[in-house]
């Protein structure tokens, strides 16, 4: 039986495809108030600014290619049970190969009606659209009447999936880190549910900002540091 990795990625894994991430110098949020274009609130007080935004996410992201981080976590199923859990809302990893992937924040290659959710049961896969690059404008509606809105989990909202992530989690016999600054919650205590005797790798050219005698950290970028985790890997099976 295969061990079971699993990964969690954030905006430095995508970094280097060309995807702007949000909190590093010269990030979306040094352009557009998070407020206005990544919650709730936001939508409900100007849905067509909000649309705008993920059309120009979407183009950008139509253009970029998975790098080698994302082929190398692909590749970790070659030896490995793997599941990726991302907080990034671009499709790099199902375009690199990784089969199993939970979406922690939404797609963006995706849609569904402003009306089809709640805070207890969350989105219905049911009505959700995939509309790749594509743009939605006011105006445009699902089959039921509603507008349609950017498939992705804003502030204030709901995380519908973190039980499925916290499940792969502490399934884990590794916990791959990779990318993220580990301070959006829930993601950011995502580490907390791994068992006591899995080993954590962050691979991360920052400071972590935690403490915890189980976590090896790979100063490094994404690329890179895939394959120093890759040599860990490869000595500990011989």
């Amino acid at each position: 039986m295969k061990r079971k990795i699993t990964v969690l990625t954030g905006a430095g894994v995508s970094a280097e495809s060309g995807i702007s991430t949000f909190r590093d110098s010269g990030g979306l949020w040094e352009n557009y108030n998070v407020n206005d274009v990544a919650s709730i609130e936001g939508w409900y007080r100007n849905p067509g600014l909000v649309l705008d935004f993920y059309n120009h996410r979407r183009k950008e992201l139509a253009s970029a290619m998975p790098n080698a981080a994302h082929m190398g976590i692909a590749a970790l199923e070659k030896d490995y049970d793997v599941t990726v859990i991302t907080q990034n809302v671009d499709n790099l990893h199902e375009r690199a190969g990784s089969t199993r992937i939970i979406h922690l924040h939404g797609e963006l290659t995706k849609v569904r009606p402003e009306d089809c959710c709640n805070e207890r049961d969350g989105f219905s896969e049911a009505s959700v659209f995939d509309i790749g690059y594509g743009e939605i404008r006011l105006g445009d509606l699902a089959p039921d009447g509603a507008q349609l809105r950017p498939h992705i989990v804003w502030f204030g909202e709901a995380v519908p999936k973190i039980e499925a992530a916290i499940d792969a989690v502490e399934a884990a016999d590794i916990l791959l880190i990779v990318g993220t600054s580990l301070q959006v919650y829930p993601a950011a205590g995502l580490y907390r549910y791994a068992r006591r005797n899995t080993p954590i790798y962050i691979i991360d050219p920052k400071d972590v900002p935690v403490q915890d005698s189980r976590i090896t950290h790979i100063r490094d970028v994404a690329t890179k540091g895939m394959n120093t985790f890759r040599t860990f890997l490869d000595n500990d099976r011989k």
